[in-house]
């Protein structure tokens, strides 16, 4: 922020609504009486932002909520004297149908009904503080990075749809074709007739070569080499199909190449965060996983009031509904939706990662299994533990402890630990016989 201390919503004298979009931005400003006093529109440029600025000098003392708290509107809105609270668009939409029952909608009329609930609500509303460059630069690296697999998934089902169409062969000998032993199989041998050819040699050469010659799979691999022009598309087909079969690889590896220089810029900046060690001792996380974290977390430890409030911002604390004749016995209990999906993937892999490492992790999810949820489900309440220590972490920035967590559980007579004793004592019984 630039000329200005952030404010409190106590010392704001007037409250905005920022209704935003791709191109254009449009703007209610409200007073304390809730009457008001200015309604524009700017578009999304230099110009645009100048004529915000200008608008700015006449409320020195000004709140806007807008419905999002990242991009690079937020990083504009940010760097100007206004303090900036953000909402979620559900909330927005919910306070809009509070001033038009009728279901009536306009950008200026989200934008007012934002200020006024600004106005009225907001004592209780977060400021958004602006994230330090690195940890910024690390949520945008790791963010881009994780688009960038997904396209690289999407380029692998594309290339095994046209072999399936000319070379099915290729798809029973591989199993992982985000791989790149496979994408050099298919430039290396296009089509069935290329790979008949080729002879046993040349295709134990190519599985030596790439490190896939192994007992237990060779046999099978050299066997659908064998048989690959048996069933296979007409020439036709084949000349088409194979073209874009190699199209797609060199797609697959340029991206791969690309994702391999994310993969030391993240590395890179991860290693000069503060916070490196915090998230790096987590069980799992590793070197991916703990990046993501970081940069879905943030540094802000005002943002999270309780462990509850990360536990619902990751998604892994369920919604629950006890109204009515449903009472909290037989309370209709549904997954959350409303939280941040790439933080809730994040510690999806986390859970199921910490279960390799971590016994008592491995103990909770066994026992969810038995109690009858499905993986996903038990790796949510497996995640809804992780946040919570994870929480008591980043509040005291302090790594984790095993030792620690471990007398924390016994001290509290969890019964994951008596779980774990149960678990250790037939081995131990077994061992010794």
């Amino acid at each position: 922020r630039k000329g200005a201390a952030m404010k409190s919503w106590s010392e704001l004298t007037h409250y905005a609504g920022f209704d935003w979009a791709k191109d254009h931005h449009d703007i209610a400003i409200v007073d304390k009486s809730g009457a008001r006093v200015a309604e524009f529109r700017i578009s999304d440029t230099a110009e645009g932002w100048r004529q915000f600025g200008e608008w700015l000098k006449k409320f020195p003392a000004l709140g806007v909520v807008v419905e999002t708290r990242s991009g690079a509107m937020i990083e504009r809105l940010l760097a100007t004297r206004c303090t900036v609270f953000p909402i979620n668009p559900k909330i927005a939409t919910r306070y809009r149908e509070r001033k038009t029952p009728s279901g009536a909608k306009s950008d200026q009329l989200d934008a007012w009904s934002m200020a006024d609930a600004l106005r009225l609500d907001g004592q209780s509303w977060k400021v958004l503080k602006a994230e330090d460059p690195l940890t910024q630069e690390i949520r945008e690296l790791t963010r881009d990075e994780v688009t960038l697999i997904e396209q690289r998934t999407a380029l692998a089902n594309q290339l095994q749809q046209a072999l399936h169409e000319y070379f099915p062969a290729a798809i029973e000998a591989f199993d992982e074709w985000t791989h790149p032993t496979a994408w050099a199989f298919i430039e290396k041998f296009p089509t069935p007739e290329i790979l008949k050819r080729a002879g046993r040699k040349r295709w134990e050469k190519f599985l030596h070569v790439h490190r896939m010659y192994r007992p237990e799979t060779c046999e099978k691999r050299l066997a659908c080499f064998e048989r690959a022009s048996d069933f296979c598309g007409t020439p036709a087909t084949i000349a088409a199909k194979s073209l874009l079969a190699i199209s797609v690889v060199k797609l697959l590896k340029a991206l791969e190449k690309q994702l391999d220089e994310y993969r030391k810029r993240i590395t890179e900046a991860f290693a000069r965060h503060p916070d490196h060690d915090l998230f790096g001792s987590l069980p799992g996380a590793g070197a991916k996983i703990a990046p993501r974290l970081l940069g879905e977390i943030g540094t802000d430890r005002d943002r999270f009031d309780n462990p509850g409030a990360l536990q619902c911002h990751a998604g892994t604390a369920p919604v629950t509904t006890a109204t009515g004749k449903r009472s909290k016995k037989n309370a209709l209990v549904l997954m959350r939706r409303a939280c941040n999906h790439r933080l809730r993937h994040t510690v999806h892999l986390l859970s199921d990662l910490s279960r390799k490492t971590c016994t008592w992790a491995q103990v909770y999810y066994q026992k969810k299994r038995e109690e009858g949820h499905k993986h996903a489900s038990a790796l949510r309440c497996l995640g809804q533990r992780w946040m919570k220590i994870v929480w008591a972490m980043w509040t005291n920035r302090k790594k984790y402890d095993p030792e620690l967590h471990q007398r924390n559980q016994t001290s509290h007579g969890s019964w994951v630990v008596s779980l774990i004793s149960a678990n250790a004592t037939p081995a131990a019984t077994a061992k010794a016989n």
